[in-house]
């Protein structure tokens, strides 16, 4: 199992958190995540992405800085 579930379903970027951990392992979690999901290319340039769930202030830094570059 994993610290962060990243999960991209229907235009939403559905994230929660998953066993305890500190920050340091959510935001390694989270990039590895989304490096993954970008790689399928589910997510695009141009399109609208909506973003639910629970997030802490690092991990909400990783997820912009990601999704800017895409």
């Amino acid at each position: 199992m994993t610290t962060y579930k990243i999960k991209f379903k229907e235009g939403t970027l559905r994230i929660d958190f998953g066993e305890p951990a500190q920050n340091d392992r959510f935001v390694k979690d989270t990039a590895a995540h989304l490096g993954e999901i970008a790689q399928l290319g589910e997510l695009s340039k141009g399109k609208l992405l909506r973003i639910n769930g629970s997030v802490s202030i690092p991990v909400a830094f990783v997820l912009a800085h990601k999704l800017a570059h895409i």
